[in-house]
């Protein structure tokens, strides 16, 4: 969007936590973020304004933007579907349009009296190796005849430590048993030193393992690194939709903090947390969450995937499935074209804004 011209007033790197106590303790910062926003689209009075994700953040500043006179656009609908549906109500009445890029979320939101335009996921036209497996294995001195795994802890700094200590331990106890090569594409939130850090730290006590694994951290390198992985090890998030696009079997992995997890996880409404399998209707990867994820019991699941040729050949086929529900590609260009439509609309009712309804907690 910068190098479109558009006027930045708040980097993402601000908001970039995860957590009820995370957010919590960065209330303050929050408050002065929705305040300067909300305060500059009452100046500037935009032909449209429009929130893009971050429902816990956008579902808020909606309200009074809806009832400053201000069309509001969602582009990527809430995951309501997921947990805490009740958010429904906010959007029904505070979102003048709702732009979604899963396509059973049309039918969830038309049953609670909303209607979405499904323009199929941006990632579509983004997601693609640009080199070789011969390439790119002889760019990073790779054996092209060895098993290649790739270890993706997250783009946000709090999972990365939380996951990446446990995910270098198991790699050392499987390298022990199955000899591999090890990747960790870093996502650019995340700098190499802290990662190897990180990696030092989770070769420190691990019992019964290899002492030195072939293990690269990469940078700039996520879609080359999955497309020629046999099996990827994600958390929980984006870049497993992007591994399901480049067809690379893998295990979705995830850890939060104790007292977060034991707070949201009565909310959702979910027996799975992979997009991948959410999409599928079915867990067709293996999921280890929270306690279920230890280094011994994640060794042991890259194990079998990497000594079952035919179960990686069937995840690969279903996620041939899973990707064809992602759309065809174009999900930027019809997004666009919906909201110069919305904007060419007659302009939404406006409703006196009175100062109780401002608070944004």
């Amino acid at each position: 969007m910068r190098a479109e011209g558009a006027e930045t007033l708040a980097d993402i790197s601000e908001t970039a936590i995860i957590g009820p106590w995370e957010i919590l303790r960065a209330l303050t910062r929050f408050s002065a973020l929705y305040r300067r926003l909300l305060d500059a689209a009452r100046q500037r009075r935009p032909a449209a304004v429009i929130l893009v994700d971050w429902p816990e953040f956008n579902l808020k500043l909606a309200r009074p933007l809806k009832r400053s006179g201000l069309r509001t656009i969602y582009y990527i609908g809430p995951q309501v579907w997921a947990w805490r549906t009740y958010r429904v109500r906010t959007l029904r009445r505070y979102v003048d349009r709702l732009i979604v890029i899963l396509p059973f979320e049309v039918d969830f939101y038309r049953r609670h009296g909303i209607a979405a335009d499904y323009v199929g996921h941006p990632l579509v036209d983004t997601v693609r190796a640009t080199l070789s497996r011969s390439a790119f294995c002889e760019k990073y001195g790779l054996d092209p005849d060895r098993p290649i795994l790739s270890l993706l802890p997250g783009s946000r700094l709090t999972e990365v430590e939380r996951l990446l200590p446990i995910l270098v331990r198991a790699a050392r106890m499987l390298n022990a048993r199955f000899p591999a090569q090890f990747l960790i594409p870093l996502a650019p939130t995340i700098r190499s030193e802290t990662a190897w850090a990180l990696i030092h730290r989770g070769g420190a006590d691990t019992e019964n393992a290899s002492p030195d694994p072939p293990l690269r951290v990469l940078e700039g390198e996520t879609y080359n690194a999955l497309a020629h992985s046999d099996l990827a090890v994600i958390a929980s998030g984006t870049a497993t939709l992007e591994a399901a696009l480049l067809g690379t079997p893998m295990i979705i992995v995830y850890r939060a903090r104790a007292i977060n997890y034991l707070l949201v996880r009565p909310l959702l409404h979910l027996n799975t947390f992979g997009m991948v399998n959410l999409l599928a209707g079915e867990r067709i990867v293996p999921e280890l969450i929270q306690w279920d994820l230890t280094p011994q019991r994640l060794a042991e699941t890259m194990r079998e995937l990497l000594a079952d040729a035919r179960r990686r050949d069937t995840i690969k086929v279903r996620l041939a499935e899973v990707r064809r529900q992602l759309g065809e590609g174009g999900a930027a260009q019809r997004a666009a074209r919906i909201i110069l439509r919305a904007i060419a609309e007659s302009p939404p009712f406006t409703v006196e804004l009175h100062s109780h309804e401002e608070n944004p907690t």
